[in-house]
């Protein structure tokens, strides 16, 4: 089946940044500012999000996807402010997102889920079946797309979960700890999608994995205590560190360093 173009396809891009925050401060609850006066722009390329717990990553990746509202400044995604009021129905058919934990339709083959989730977003009907198809053969599960969802692996679930976040070919890829379950053999097929999605997309990927950002992402984005704390080049972060910083890796050792001059140390065990 051929795709046809739509409008919003053939479109000139007229926005500088596909993601834009300035001063954004978003609370969860009545007093936790979770970010906290963010400022960060980020175009096509994938982008690491790394930080400790508590940091506010899956905050900030929640806000990205109009799941939570700013509380404060300004936060612009391909060239649509998003306020603290207004309807992103429209934004949102040009965004992925994979939160930590997704829902699903246990009866639900991994093909009708989605298709399920192709229907949500607004996928064009005659577009579906050639969407999914893509969709499921990228994440490597074209062989089980009429199994159950029940029937799966948690790591199948979670690739199932990464075909329904890019069946739409979106603008803005935003994944929460997609890595999560899987395999090494399946981490090292993700790290090549990632890569792949990352040459026309904006990709925001917030994982606790240093080495999948090393291998996969072309900007890392440290975060600690709602804060931006670096952004860079992986090659940068490894220069930050040093043989006197805690880490098994160059990546690592810049991490513990950077988070030590934000005043973030880490938690013990």
């Amino acid at each position: 089946m051929t795709h046809t173009a739509s409008a919003a396809d053939t479109a000139p891009k007229t926005y500088p940044w596909e993601i834009r925050a300035s001063g954004l401060k978003v609370r969860v609850g009545r007093s936790k500012m979770a970010v906290d006066g963010l400022d960060l722009s980020l175009g096509i390329g994938a982008h690491g999000l790394l930080g400790p717990n508590g940091a506010g990553k899956t905050t900030l990746i929640r806000t990205l996807a109009t799941v939570l509202r700013p509380t404060e400044g300004e936060l612009e995604m391909l060239g649509t402010s998003l306020g603290r009021v207004g309807d992103h129905r429209a934004l949102r058919r040009r965004i992925g997102y994979l939160p930590q934990d997704f829902g699903y339709y246990k009866r639900f083959t991994v093909r009708e889920f989605v298709e399920y989730m192709a229907w949500l977003k607004e996928v064009p009907k005659r577009d579906v079946p050639d969407a999914v198809q893509r969709a499921v053969e990228r994440v490597g599960l074209a062989d089980r797309a009429d199994h159950r969802m029940k029937t799966l692996s948690g790591g199948m679930v979670r690739r199932a979960g990464i075909a329904q976040a890019i069946v739409n070919s979106p603008a803005v890829l935003l994944l929460d700890e997609p890595t999560a379950g899987l395999d090494p053999a399946q981490r090292l097929r993700f790290r090549e999608l990632l890569t792949d999605l990352g040459r026309d997309t904006c990709v925001v990927v917030s994982t606790h994995l240093v080495e999948d950002v090393a291998a996969a992402c072309s900007d890392v984005v440290l975060f600690a205590d709602g804060r931006l704390v670096f952004q860079g080049t992986p090659d940068e972060l490894g220069a930050a560190g040093s043989a006197e910083h805690p880490g098994d890796s160059p990546l690592e050792r810049g991490y513990s360093a950077l988070l030590r001059t934000s005043g973030q140390q880490g938690s013990a065990w």
